[in-house]
């Protein structure tokens, strides 16, 4: 499969017609499970966004020392060209990641009736349990690479709330397929991760937590709260606990409070807390929060702060043909994140025209074919390689929620 294969989709999806549904969606499901090979060759390893900590040549260094650090793993991010080989970067499985592909390997069964894929998604539910991080309050996880930021230095497997609520919906996911409540009853502790090592607090407007358990809470970082909120959101669907709704309503009915007047997040609160500003994907993940949250409950509680957002986000964080903006003020680089999570979004929004687009802006850009996803798109040239979390899990995930959502569309 090749990039050019996407010309089965007009940018007008909704003058499709019905004699073009089944080959669309039939050719989607040859992505899917394209993506999905890709990564299953690999068991699911590979490089990642932030892993230039796990350089062998940097462990080796005869100094620990903080600003050889960032310069190494900032290097390496930053790099036009992949240099994770040269400094014998470690390819690991990504806690997140895994969670995105045990989901998206879901649908792929639901869509095949493969009982590869089933399989596939039931291993990873394992591998979930089985590297969730310890010494917490519940279950939880994070990512599988040390990090050197400016004023931390992140281990590897500290858990925060987005890993954690990734994994939470998978396990429910495993729960629903399989019947087995082990799955769901693993998945309800992280509860106590989020009210007690998150530190969940109420105060004026609703509630908030920290993005990880070390944190001191001086600033806030928006998306995790939305996150948290639809993982909460996602257990009352399960479980029907009261508390878990409140407490999910309560989160975003903070988040409602911290909305820009345009109609977007900025990444932290106070927004000088970082150097992002409303950037793309982080604000998809709010807006995912609040349309899971209106989904599982049919509530209007949030209709104007989503309306708002829904609207900032086509208009400002994406151009017409379905390319994704850096935030409000930059056009790029143009990430694959950025783009998946708006497929998630319109999806769910059921905007599935723009979300084909957003894949048809994908596949004529960033695509390798045979499954394989490029990683950023720059001004002046285009970052050609791949992230296994950032780029193939992403990207599975994002085309089986399409698949769940719009169907045939």
């Amino acid at each position: 499969m090749t990039a050019d294969a996407n010309a089965g989709g007009d940018a007008d999806a909704d003058a499709d017609t019905d004699a073009d549904i089944a080959p669309r969606a039939d050719f989607l499901v040859d992505l899917l499970e394209d993506t999905l090979r890709y990564a299953r060759e690999r068991d699911y390893t590979g490089w990642d966004y932030f892993d230039g900590m796990s350089s062998r040549l940097l462990k080796g260094a005869p100094v620990d020392n903080k600003w050889l650090n960032i310069a190494v793993q900032e290097g390496i991010k930053r790099a036009p060209v992949n240099l994770r080989p040269l400094f014998l970067v470690e390819q690991r499985q990504n806690f997140k990641g895994s969670a995105l592909f045990s989901m998206a390997n879901d649908t792929a069964y639901d869509l095949t009736g493969d009982d590869l894929y089933r399989a596939e998604a039931e291993s990873l539910a394992e591998w979930l349990i089985d590297n969730a991080a310890t010494g917490f309050a519940g279950f939880c996880g994070g990512h599988t690479h040390e990090m050197q930021l400016l004023d931390e230095r992140r281990d590897a497997y500290m858990p925060n709330a987005i890993p954690t609520s990734f994994a939470v919906k998978a396990l429910l996911r495993a729960a629903e397929r399989t019947g087995e409540e082990r799955y769901a009853d693993i998945a309800h502790t992280a509860t106590q991760f989020v009210y007690e090592d998150l530190e969940y607090r109420e105060l004026e407007g609703g509630a908030r937590i920290k993005y990880q358990p070390e944190y001191t809470g001086e600033f806030y970082t928006l998306n995790c709260g939305a996150i948290a909120a639809r993982m909460l959101i996602d257990l009352y669907d399960y479980f029907g606990e009261e508390e878990l709704l409140e407490r999910s309503t309560k989160l975003l009915d903070y988040l409602a409070t911290r909305q820009q007047p345009i109609g977007g997040w900025t990444y932290r609160d106070p927004p000088g807390a970082s150097h992002l500003s409303m950037d793309n994907h982080h604000n998809g993940f709010i807006i995912e929060g609040f349309l899971r949250y209106r989904e599982v409950t049919g509530s209007d509680r949030h209709a104007d702060t989503i309306e708002s957002a829904l609207s900032f986000y086509k208009e400002t964080l994406f151009e017409a043909n379905g390319a994704p903006n850096w935030d409000e003020e930059s056009r790029y680089p143009k990430d694959i994140h950025a783009a998946t999570q708006g497929i998630i979004v319109f999806s769910m929004a059921g905007d599935h025209a723009f979300a084909r687009r957003i894949i048809d802006w994908v596949l004529g850009t960033l695509y390798a074919g045979n499954g394989r996803f490029f990683y950023q798109q720059r001004r002046l040239y285009t970052k050609r390689f791949t992230l296994m979390r950032w780029c193939e899990a992403w990207m599975a995930y994002s085309v089986a929620e399409y698949l769940r959502y719009a169907g045939g569309e």
